[in-house]
């Protein structure tokens, strides 16, 4: 017999820089495992499944991300009243946004949607410690002005083989990037932070694993000369092998937003 389901999607925040990223690993602590030990003891009896929008990298943030929770059997009884337990029991660095009912027809991975990235950095000197958990400090003198016009060559679409991690045969390479830009941080500022920073933004409907750390990356190798704008545009030819090797420090990445259509 078909089990009743109802479908809900919640959206969250959280500091990423102790996790190990969103999907659940033994013996780790991850934004799914924190998020399911949570709802067991919310939900006690009651049995559910999630599933995430995003599977961010360990130290990767989120400004506003989601998943999808189903619960079995039986609705939830009160939304409200359930974000507000569902909050007092997560961690602090961990929380609720909304929570809405969807219908059965959503599926939060195929659904059409857009994400907004930003990574955080600055550069020439080092930051204070309590920076650490949201922006990248790179040490030498960069290039701002070559890195704001290779950000540009990454808009539109191309094919990103050479910014993927551990691709397979059925991996689609080429993506469609709306946005990309670097602008003064004006965004996520603290007190703490040095005086000058700057944000990376980049959106689009869907991105390839460490992409935007791997495309951060070789904007850091532009900005210090150790690559050119041509460089930048042979890379996204589907004819050239050339795979970026540099990761940039995942503490600096944060999910902005998760837009659904």
């Amino acid at each position: 017999m078909n089990k009743q389901k109802y479908f809900y999607l919640i959206k969250i925040q959280y500091l990423g820089f102790r996790l190990h990223g969103w999907q659940k690993q033994p013996g780790l602590k991850t934004v799914e495992g924190l998020i399911k030990k949570t709802l067991r003891f919310v939900l006690g009896e009651l049995q559910f499944k999630i599933l995430g929008s995003s599977r961010t990298d360990a130290m990767v943030s989120a400004h506003e991300s989601a998943f999808e929770l189903f619960t079995y059997h039986e609705p939830l009884e009160n939304l409200a009243d359930f974000l507000v337990l569902f909050n007092r029991n997560l961690p602090p660095d961990v929380r609720a946004l909304s929570i809405k009912e969807v219908g059965p027809d959503f599926n939060i991975i195929q659904h059409p949607k857009r994400k907004e990235y930003l990574y955080l950095f600055s550069f020439g000197k080092k930051s204070h410690p309590f920076a650490a958990p949201l922006l990248a400090t790179f040490l030498e003198k960069l290039d701002l002005d070559a890195m704001k016009n290779g950000a540009r060559l990454f808009e539109g679409t191309h094919s990103f083989h050479n910014y993927c991690t551990k691709p397979t045969e059925h991996t689609i390479l080429e993506r469609e990037i709306n946005t990309c830009e670097i602008v003064l941080n004006t965004e996520i500022t603290a007190s703490f932070f040095p005086e000058r920073s700057y944000l990376l933004r980049i959106s689009g409907s869907g991105f390839l694993r460490n992409q935007i750390r791997l495309m951060m990356g070789a904007l850091v190798l532009l900005g210090r000369d150790d690559l050119s704008l041509d460089d930048i545009k042979s890379s996204l030819d589907p004819a050239i092998q050339m795979p970026m090797s540099f990761i940039a420090p995942g503490s600096g990445l944060i999910l902005n937003k998760v837009d659904f259509d």
